[in-house]
């Protein structure tokens, strides 16, 4: 998922405070259109990033990919936060190192999902995350009915079958976790790192912990043209694309309708999963995907008063 998206998925359940002025002037009609179709551009980037690196996955496999996918997020971060590493402190250190090994486990859960039970499936599942600490944040006595409209989507994606697989199900909800974590994670490093100098230094130690993951996959399994461009695509347009993308449009848009709008992914997921992959879905897998979308709206469109 965008790295952007994951720094600011805590605050978007909160509402912004009330300006103590006159405030700034509505945004023009334009503005929020350019806005609107940014984060459409992100979203899409994001998981056809997911999908082109999936046709990877038979020559490099999700470690192969995922460990491309950190060295371009690694380039990408630095460029943007450019870390004063030797200027970090033990007490700035701890988190940043934590905050690398929950991104690693993240990707390489979530794409490892992806490879067993479909892209739409996995992201729906890894969404659950960031709603889960929205849920956890809110005080509201409606957003139990969401946590069980969730709730409720989850045991329908993982409803027992013979061909459930229940291991990529373990991975979706594995990579959930890691992105709470990873949120929370960032909240910390947020206040002990100045800018983005923190989830930057997080994924260059994240790159290098890949980095001889990426080597014994090349290695062991050379890889073609075809499959390393495919891995390449799927850093810049997962992490590169959506990142900046991302950036841009938290300066135009609230934390709150961005939050809002990014619950159209696991949607997307599924329509790219089907268009690129082939990977389609039942009505059952539909109706699940749905109810955790919709939960998703409710808590994050409807902000604490």
């Amino acid at each position: 998922m965008p790295e952007a998206l994951a720094r600011t998925a805590d605050a978007s359940h909160r509402t912004p405070p009330a300006p103590s002025g006159p405030g700034p002037a509505p945004v023009p009609a334009r503005p929020w259109l350019a806005a609107v179709l940014t984060m459409t551009a992100s979203s899409l980037s994001n998981q056809t990033g997911a999908a082109i690196g999936a046709l990877a996955f038979p020559v490099l496999g999700p470690p192969g990919v995922v460990a491309v996918r950190q060295y371009v997020a690694a380039l990408v971060l630095c460029a943007v936060g450019r870390p004063r590493l030797r200027a970090f402190t033990a007490r700035q250190w701890w988190p940043v190192l934590l905050l690398a090994v929950v991104f690693a486990t993240m990707n390489l859960s979530l794409y490892t999902a992806v490879d067993r039970i479909g892209l739409g499936l996995a992201v729906t599942l890894e969404f659950l995350g960031p709603l889960g600490i929205a849920l956890a944040a809110s005080r509201r006595g409606k957003d139990a009915c969401c946590a069980l409209l969730a709730a409720a989507g989850v045991l329908t994606l993982t409803r027992p079958q013979p061909s459930a697989d229940f291991v990529g199900m373990g991975l979706g909800l594995l990579a959930a976790a890691c992105w709470a974590a990873y949120i929370l994670l960032n909240r910390t490093v947020g206040r002990r790192v100045p800018g983005a100098q923190g989830p930057a230094a997080a994924a260059l130690v994240s790159a290098l912990v890949f980095l001889p993951v990426g080597v014994a996959v090349a290695v062991r399994h050379p890889p073609t043209a075809g499959a390393a461009g495919c891995a390449v695509a799927a850093g810049v347009l997962s992490s590169a694309v959506p990142l900046l993308a991302d950036l841009r449009t938290l300066r135009r848009v609230s934390a709150p309708v961005f939050g809002l709008f990014m619950s159209v992914n696991p949607v997307l997921a599924g329509l790219v999963g089907w268009i690129v992959l082939g990977q389609g879905l039942g009505w059952a897998e539909c109706a699940g995907i749905g109810a955790i979308v919709a939960a998703n709206a409710i808590v994050i469109g409807a902000p604490d008063r």
